[in-house]
């Protein structure tokens, strides 16, 4: 099976003139000679469309996976041709749809009965189209406007042989490529294999949309649909229906009189505020997915479409992240270099200071600047090679929030590209890290923690006492002794703990006074 897709995959490659691309722009031009050859001996191809809408249509005969990789390199302006990216970008809500009959059927399957006994009314033809599932306008019995969203027959299949050939590949890049185990390709593929097949199951997408949207259920910055539980299955989801213009739709959004500049500084502020707040984000963010409302007082708001992969981060991760923006922010390349280390992703035995210089070397040049003067690809690129000289390891677990991020920086130079990130972004994190580990930080852990002290604190006596019960083989004495001194020790904790919270006590009121 998998040997014939990936004669699958080749054959598409050649039928689509995809060697011809990727011939016209070999770096080194030694190959070129080959061009000519291929155009004779496959005679037989179409290839007076575009080299764009080749690329596109072969992503998208392709499958699911092809087509994602296709919209995440659409929203890379800066490092793809304009041809190649207008035709990239239609993948993004432009796939081809499933037949009308296969929709009406999955509906009947999911509910035992066919649509027009299930909504009042139910639009055939498709509104938008993706790469898992297709959208279908509709009407409950109440009344109410919803989008209903189906998946795509025999997905699964699909899925399973595209990862077989990743997982394949992943392995043959750890044995032939020196970087292979650094790069940690294994586990970037089961990370990438994970959330794919958890967009399989729309009643976990609808699951994340409700979270989102109790997440923010009063911002002034981003609204997310409404779920209707009881006509959600595993292969159908029906939320409220949204009204906007999508956010690609530039001239339609100046007509509306959107405030743009300020529409970009809120994208950014909503994407810190997923991460570092609740450390769970929308990532797939990509035009296709987000709308912008345009009507009554919540104009200007995003709408957030599309909840299929949705990432997380535990209190660790935003914490190493934080001081990490924090430290960039703030040129200080050195905390930068001590926090790779101490977090394990650079070796405990690395120079710091040479480490540092070479970090400064790459990010230096960033700060102070547009978007639209900075090539982000170069420092990628030049990051790629530092974090290769220093035996950086790649992290699977901020696979998706560093996918979220080439998002983020498309849609931000898409909109505005004066935006400065550095700036929009250091006041959010400035208030986030001093909420994490100032006063308020503190206060927010003790409450926290003080319904579980308080479940315990009854239970000691009646513990130790089963614990004495239990260890009858060891003299009473003994078990005493070791008692008392696990007091002692206690003790000079609570000591210390009490020294340390007044001297934290002490430095807040000193600043208070000051």
């Amino acid at each position: 099976m998998r040997l014939f897709r990936l004669f699958k995959i080749v054959s598409i490659g050649i039928r689509f003139g995809l060697d011809q691309v990727i011939l016209e722009h070999e770096p080194s031009g030694r190959l070129a000679f080959l061009s000519p050859l291929l155009r004779r001996v496959f005679f037989w191809r179409d290839l007076s469309e575009s080299r764009g809408a080749r690329l596109r249509q072969a992503l998208e005969a392709l499958g699911p996976i092809f087509v994602k990789f296709g919209q995440v390199l659409s929203t890379r302006r800066d490092l793809l041709p304009q041809d190649i990216a207008d035709e990239l970008a239609k993948l993004q809500d432009q796939v081809p749809p499933f037949a009308s009959s296969l929709a009406l059927a999955a509906l009947e399957t999911a509910y035992g009965k066919p649509a027009d006994q299930v909504f009042r009314s139910f639009d055939s033809t498709p509104v938008a189209s993706a790469s898992v599932a297709q959208v279908h306008f509709a009407v409950l019995p109440d009344g109410r406007e919803v989008a209903v969203k189906i998946l795509r027959p025999d997905m699964r299949g699909v899925l399973e042989n595209d990862l077989a050939l990743l997982e394949t590949a992943a392995v043959l890049l750890e044995r032939a490529w020196s970087d292979g185990k650094r790069l940690k390709p294994r586990e970037v593929v089961g990370e990438f294999e994970k959330h794919l097949f958890d967009e399989l199951d729309l009643m976990r997408e609808a699951a994340n949309a409700s979270q989102l949207r109790r997440n923010f259920q009063n911002s002034h910055l981003l609204q997310v649909p409404e779920v209707h539980w009881d006509w959600c299955t595993s292969s159908v989801m029906v939320m409220e229906r949204m009204h906007g213009i999508p956010i690609s739709q530039m001239e339609r959004l100046k007509a509306a009189e959107v405030d743009i500049p300020r529409l970009a500084c809120a994208g950014v502020e909503i994407f810190f505020t997923q991460v570092f707040r609740d450390g769970f984000f929308h990532a797939d963010m990509h035009p296709g997915n987000i709308f912008v409302a345009t009507q009554g007082d919540k104009k200007g708001q995003y709408i957030a479409l599309d909840f299929g992969i949705m990432g997380t981060l535990t209190d660790g991760d935003k914490n190493y992240l934080a001081q990490n923006f924090l430290a960039f922010f703030q040129r200080d390349y050195k905390r930068v270099a001590e926090a790779h280390i101490d977090a394990g992703w650079a070796p405990k035995d690395t120079r710091v200071d040479e480490f540092e210089a070479a970090i400064r070397a790459v990010c230096e040049p960033v700060f102070d600047r547009p978007l639209k003067e900075i090539s982000f690809g170069r420092v990628l690129l030049r990051l790629f090679q530092t974090s290769r000289r220093f035996n950086v390891e790649i992290q699977p677990q901020l696979v998706l929030l560093q996918k979220t991020l080439l998002n983020i920086e498309g849609l931000g130079r898409q909109l505005d590209p004066d935006l400065d990130l550095w700036k929009t972004a250091k006041p959010f994190l400035e208030r986030w890290m001093a909420e994490q580990v100032g006063w308020r930080g503190l206060k927010r852990k003790l409450e926290k923690e003080a319904p579980s002290w308080a479940g315990l604190l009854p239970e000691l006596p009646r513990l130790v006492h089963q614990y004495l019960n239990q260890r009858t083989s060891q003299p009473l004495v003994e078990e005493l002794e070791r008692l008392v001194r696990a007091q002692r020790h206690q003790t000079r904790l609570v000591a210390l703990a009490v020294a340390l919270l007044a001297g934290v006590l002490a430095l807040q009121l000193a600043r208070w006074l000051i």
